[in-house]
Protein backbone atom coordinates (compact mmCIF):
# COMPACT_ATOMS: atom_id res chain seq x y z
CA UNK A 1 0.00 0.00 0.00
CA UNK A 2 2.75 2.46 0.88
CA UNK A 3 4.68 1.75 -2.33
CA UNK A 4 1.51 2.22 -4.41
CA UNK A 5 0.71 5.54 -2.78
CA UNK A 6 4.27 6.72 -3.29
CA UNK A 7 4.18 5.84 -6.98
CA UNK A 8 0.85 7.59 -7.43
CA UNK A 9 2.14 10.74 -5.71
CA UNK A 10 4.99 11.24 -8.19
CA UNK A 11 4.55 13.90 -10.85
CA UNK A 12 5.99 14.11 -14.34
CA UNK A 13 7.74 17.15 -15.76
CA UNK A 14 9.22 17.96 -19.15
CA UNK A 15 12.15 20.33 -19.56
CA UNK A 16 12.94 21.93 -22.94
CA UNK A 17 16.43 23.33 -23.46
CA UNK A 18 18.82 24.64 -26.07
CA UNK A 19 22.43 23.69 -25.24
CA UNK A 20 23.57 27.20 -26.22
CA UNK A 21 21.60 29.04 -23.54
CA UNK A 22 23.48 29.71 -20.28
CA UNK A 23 20.24 30.47 -18.45
CA UNK A 24 18.73 27.17 -19.53
CA UNK A 25 21.89 25.51 -18.23
CA UNK A 26 21.43 27.19 -14.85
CA UNK A 27 17.79 26.15 -14.72
CA UNK A 28 18.65 22.59 -15.70
CA UNK A 29 21.04 22.32 -12.76
CA UNK A 30 18.20 23.49 -10.53
CA UNK A 31 15.87 20.94 -12.11
CA UNK A 32 18.32 18.19 -11.26
CA UNK A 33 18.13 19.28 -7.62
CA UNK A 34 14.32 19.30 -7.84
CA UNK A 35 14.40 15.66 -8.95
CA UNK A 36 16.47 14.90 -5.86
CA UNK A 37 14.28 16.64 -3.28
CA UNK A 38 10.78 16.35 -4.78
CA UNK A 39 8.83 13.43 -6.23
CA UNK A 40 9.30 14.57 -9.81
CA UNK A 41 10.43 12.56 -12.85
CA UNK A 42 11.85 14.76 -15.62
CA UNK A 43 11.84 14.15 -19.35
CA UNK A 44 14.43 16.18 -21.25
CA UNK A 45 13.57 17.64 -24.67
CA UNK A 46 15.11 20.07 -27.13
CA UNK A 47 13.92 23.42 -28.33
CA UNK A 48 15.96 25.74 -30.51
CA UNK A 49 16.89 29.40 -30.28
CA UNK A 50 17.84 29.15 -33.95
CA UNK A 51 14.27 28.13 -34.79
CA UNK A 52 12.82 30.72 -32.42
CA UNK A 53 14.79 33.56 -34.04
CA UNK A 54 14.22 32.66 -37.67
CA UNK A 55 13.24 35.71 -39.67
CA UNK A 56 13.91 38.14 -36.83
CA UNK A 57 16.06 41.25 -37.20
CA UNK A 58 19.03 40.47 -34.96
CA UNK A 59 22.43 42.07 -34.30
CA UNK A 60 25.09 40.56 -36.55
CA UNK A 61 26.97 38.77 -33.75
CA UNK A 62 23.79 37.21 -32.35
CA UNK A 63 22.66 36.19 -35.83
CA UNK A 64 26.01 34.47 -36.34
CA UNK A 65 25.52 32.55 -33.08
CA UNK A 66 22.03 31.52 -34.19
CA UNK A 67 23.46 30.27 -37.49
CA UNK A 68 25.96 28.13 -35.58
CA UNK A 69 23.37 27.05 -33.06
CA UNK A 70 21.69 24.49 -35.30
CA UNK A 71 24.52 22.00 -34.87
CA UNK A 72 24.20 20.92 -31.21
CA UNK A 73 20.41 20.49 -31.22
CA UNK A 74 20.48 18.65 -34.54
CA UNK A 75 23.03 16.21 -33.16
CA UNK A 76 20.99 15.62 -29.99
CA UNK A 77 17.86 14.92 -32.06
CA UNK A 78 19.80 12.52 -34.28
CA UNK A 79 21.34 10.77 -31.28
CA UNK A 80 17.94 10.30 -29.65
CA UNK A 81 16.45 9.05 -32.90
CA UNK A 82 19.13 6.40 -33.31
CA UNK A 83 19.89 5.51 -29.67
CA UNK A 84 16.79 6.44 -27.68
CA UNK A 85 15.69 9.35 -25.52
CA UNK A 86 17.91 8.16 -22.66
CA UNK A 87 20.92 9.78 -24.35
CA UNK A 88 19.41 13.29 -24.44
CA UNK A 89 20.30 14.38 -20.90
CA UNK A 90 23.85 12.91 -20.81
CA UNK A 91 24.62 14.48 -24.18
CA UNK A 92 23.21 17.82 -23.03
CA UNK A 93 25.37 17.63 -19.89
CA UNK A 94 28.46 16.84 -21.94
CA UNK A 95 27.84 19.68 -24.39
CA UNK A 96 26.79 22.17 -21.74
CA UNK A 97 29.84 21.51 -19.59
CA UNK A 98 32.09 22.38 -22.52
CA UNK A 99 30.07 25.41 -23.64
CA UNK A 100 29.22 27.00 -20.30
CA UNK A 101 31.92 25.80 -17.92
CA UNK A 102 34.66 25.38 -20.50
CA UNK A 103 33.82 28.56 -22.42
CA UNK A 104 33.99 26.86 -25.82
CA UNK A 105 32.07 28.92 -28.38
CA UNK A 106 33.10 26.89 -31.41
CA UNK A 107 30.27 24.39 -31.26
CA UNK A 108 31.91 22.13 -33.81
CA UNK A 109 34.65 21.54 -31.23
CA UNK A 110 32.04 20.72 -28.61
CA UNK A 111 30.06 18.07 -30.47
CA UNK A 112 32.75 15.45 -31.13
CA UNK A 113 34.18 15.28 -27.59
CA UNK A 114 30.66 15.30 -26.11
CA UNK A 115 29.64 12.33 -28.26
CA UNK A 116 32.81 10.49 -27.23
CA UNK A 117 32.17 11.17 -23.54
CA UNK A 118 28.67 9.73 -23.76
CA UNK A 119 29.85 6.73 -25.76
CA UNK A 120 28.00 7.60 -28.97
CA UNK A 121 29.33 7.15 -32.52
CA UNK A 122 31.39 10.07 -33.79
CA UNK A 123 29.51 9.89 -37.10
CA UNK A 124 26.54 11.55 -35.38
CA UNK A 125 28.49 14.82 -35.63
CA UNK A 126 27.71 14.84 -39.35
CA UNK A 127 24.09 15.66 -38.52
CA UNK A 128 25.16 19.12 -37.30
CA UNK A 129 25.15 20.34 -40.90
CA UNK A 130 22.15 18.30 -42.07
CA UNK A 131 18.50 19.30 -42.02
CA UNK A 132 17.30 15.70 -42.37
CA UNK A 133 15.81 15.67 -38.85
CA UNK A 134 14.74 19.31 -38.71
CA UNK A 135 11.04 18.41 -38.87
CA UNK A 136 11.46 16.42 -35.65
CA UNK A 137 13.47 19.25 -34.06
CA UNK A 138 10.82 21.80 -35.02
CA UNK A 139 8.06 19.58 -33.68
CA UNK A 140 9.76 19.28 -30.29
CA UNK A 141 10.34 23.05 -30.24
CA UNK A 142 6.74 23.75 -31.19
CA UNK A 143 5.37 21.61 -28.38
CA UNK A 144 7.08 23.95 -25.92
CA UNK A 145 5.94 27.10 -27.72
CA UNK A 146 2.36 25.86 -27.87
CA UNK A 147 2.39 25.68 -24.07
CA UNK A 148 3.84 29.10 -23.26
CA UNK A 149 3.71 31.28 -26.42
CA UNK A 150 6.41 32.58 -28.74
CA UNK A 151 7.45 35.65 -26.73
CA UNK A 152 9.70 33.59 -24.45
CA UNK A 153 12.89 31.63 -24.94
CA UNK A 154 14.47 28.61 -23.32
CA UNK A 155 14.00 26.85 -20.96
CA UNK A 156 10.36 25.83 -20.78
CA UNK A 157 9.08 23.52 -18.06
CA UNK A 158 5.76 21.68 -18.09
CA UNK A 159 4.34 19.76 -15.14
CA UNK A 160 0.96 18.08 -14.83
CA UNK A 161 -0.67 20.25 -17.48
CA UNK A 162 0.90 23.54 -16.39
CA UNK A 163 3.88 25.16 -18.13
CA UNK A 164 6.15 28.15 -17.63
CA UNK A 165 9.29 29.79 -18.99
CA UNK A 166 12.25 29.73 -16.64
CA UNK A 167 12.80 30.24 -13.82
CA UNK A 168 15.79 32.43 -14.60
CA UNK A 169 17.96 32.03 -11.53
CA UNK A 170 21.62 32.48 -10.61
CA UNK A 171 23.16 30.66 -8.91
CA UNK A 172 21.01 27.54 -9.13
CA UNK A 173 19.56 26.80 -5.68
CA UNK A 174 20.34 23.47 -4.09
CA UNK A 175 18.67 21.13 -1.67
CA UNK A 176 15.45 22.22 -0.04
CA UNK A 177 15.88 25.73 -1.47
CA UNK A 178 15.52 24.17 -4.92
CA UNK A 179 12.41 22.35 -3.76
CA UNK A 180 10.80 25.49 -2.38
CA UNK A 181 11.40 27.32 -5.65
CA UNK A 182 9.81 24.41 -7.50
CA UNK A 183 6.79 24.51 -5.21
CA UNK A 184 6.38 28.20 -5.89
CA UNK A 185 6.73 27.86 -9.66
CA UNK A 186 4.12 25.12 -9.79
CA UNK A 187 1.81 27.19 -7.60
CA UNK A 188 1.92 30.36 -9.68
CA UNK A 189 1.84 28.49 -13.00
CA UNK A 190 -1.36 26.77 -11.87
CA UNK A 191 -3.05 30.00 -10.79
CA UNK A 192 -5.78 30.97 -13.30
CA UNK A 193 -4.95 34.26 -15.00
CA UNK A 194 -1.33 34.34 -13.86
CA UNK A 195 1.10 35.28 -16.66
CA UNK A 196 4.26 36.99 -15.51
CA UNK A 197 6.48 37.75 -12.54
CA UNK A 198 9.77 39.48 -13.34
CA UNK A 199 12.54 41.75 -12.10
CA UNK A 200 15.76 43.00 -13.69
CA UNK A 201 18.79 40.73 -13.51
CA UNK A 202 21.73 42.08 -11.52
CA UNK A 203 24.10 39.13 -12.02
CA UNK A 204 25.00 36.83 -14.87
CA UNK A 205 25.02 33.04 -14.77
CA UNK A 206 27.03 31.84 -11.78
CA UNK A 207 28.33 28.39 -12.64
CA UNK A 208 29.45 26.09 -9.85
Amino acid sequence: MTASLTAESRSSAEFWFDPLCPWAWMTSRWMMEVERVRSVDVTWSVMSLSVLNEGRDLPADYRAMMDRGWGPVRVIVAAAREHGDKVIKPLYDAMGTRIHLGGEKDYAKVIGPALEEVGLPEELADFADSDVNDAELRASHQRAIDLVGDDVGTPVVAVEGEAFFGPVVSPAPKGEAAGRLWDGCVLVAGTPGFYELKRSRTVGPIFD
